[in-house]
């Protein structure tokens, strides 16, 4: 199976014989379809995976023995469903899909359902007040008065992102800078699929929460290379940044839908990453799809690396040049505020 880049980056004739949810190892090659938007995703994907591990492209190159002994364990820990990283389901996540899904929640439950949990709480008050969301210089001190100046569909994508942060969050300082770039990366594509639903009347706190799973993706994936790598070559030898790109490639996308897979994620977050999966000839790229576009070109952009020229993102993405602009200058307003 392609990775997340591979995957969002050819437009690809679907098997109906193929099964969505039970698709954790590689599947069948099949015809691919250049279009404006895979040109645009595969010149991202190596800018955005330098940017990531601050290496270069001969870097990924490097120590291809270590590198395919360590993909082929992961590959195999893959196929076994054998996952040491993978993060288990948050306790309160059922409950808090359920409040997100239901349209005439109030917001004393919504308060009273996060305040349920102190954990998320915490977590949440930081989220809401991070340049991402905080839409005033007011400080929120409490879940109320969050649910009240966001509202209930502003609330609902920041319980997402509180939910994710602990799980994406550093543990040690050999991966804070990663950590750090993938939760900025993930948060940014995830705002600007949410935008791109909300131009287009879609639903916006689903896309939200289908956007950050390929981040925690990467993350996951991340530390199952340096732990295969521990073990292989201890501590000493230094972790070959072809290892994470390489496990990036293959098996991103895998890792994306093994994470929906095991914290049963409703039927319409299945049907959004189906929808950018199996994209219908003719119809509008989704919102996760030019999410990740639109986020992974301006997070790129703003951190001055390269990435895509204006042109060739306007051809890439299926929302206008008004939309687009408008997103764009949100996004570059949250990036510049939180730098």
């Amino acid at each position: 199976m392609p990775g997340l880049f591979n995957w969002l980056s050819k437009k690809k004739v679907p098997s109906e014989a193929e099964s969505f949810a039970n698709r954790h190892t590689a599947s069948p090659r099949r015809q691919f379809i250049s279009t404006p938007a895979s040109w645009a995703m595969e010149k991202l994907e190596q800018h955005l995976f330098c940017w990531l591990l601050e290496a270069s492209p001969r870097d990924f190159q490097r120590h291809q023995d270590q590198v395919g002994r360590i993909l082929a364990e992961l590959g195999q820990h893959i196929r076994q469903g054998k996952l040491d990283e993978l993060p288990r389901q948050p306790m309160t996540l059922p409950m808090l899909l359920r409040a997100l899904s239901d349209p005439d929640i109030s917001r004393s439950e919504v308060t009273r359902i996060i305040l349920d949990d102190p954990a998320l709480t915490e977590h949440l008050l930081q989220v809401a007040n991070s340049p991402y969301f905080r839409p005033s210089e007011q400080t929120i001190e409490t879940v109320d008065q969050a649910v009240f100046v966001l509202g209930l569909q502003g609330i609902r994508s920041v319980i997402s992102a509180a939910i994710m942060r602990p799980m994406l969050s550093a543990r040690n300082s050999s991966e804070a800078q990663f950590a750090q770039r993938v939760w900025r990366w993930g948060l940014t594509c995830a705002r600007a699929a949410e935008l791109v639903a909300r131009q287009h009347g879609k639903d916006t706190s689903a896309y939200f929460m289908v956007s950050l799973l390929p981040a925690l993706a990467h993350i996951t994936l991340f530390r199952e290379v340096r732990r295969i790598h521990h073990r292989l070559h201890g501590d000493n030898t230094p972790l070959p940044p072809g290892a994470v790109t390489g496990a990036l490639q293959q098996f991103d996308w895998t890792c994306t839908q093994i994470l929906a897979n095991d914290w049963n994620l409703p039927p319409r977050y299945f049907a959004h990453l189906l929808a950018a999966e199996r994209p219908v000839p003719g119809q509008p790229q989704t919102p996760l799809y030019d999410g990740i576009l639109i986020g992974t070109r301006e997070v790129l952009r703003f951190a001055n690396q390269r990435n895509l020229a204006e042109e060739d993102l306007e051809a890439a993405v299926s929302v206008s040049r008004g939309e687009l602009g408008s997103i764009r200058q949100t996004i570059l307003g949250m990036l510049k505020e939180g730098d």
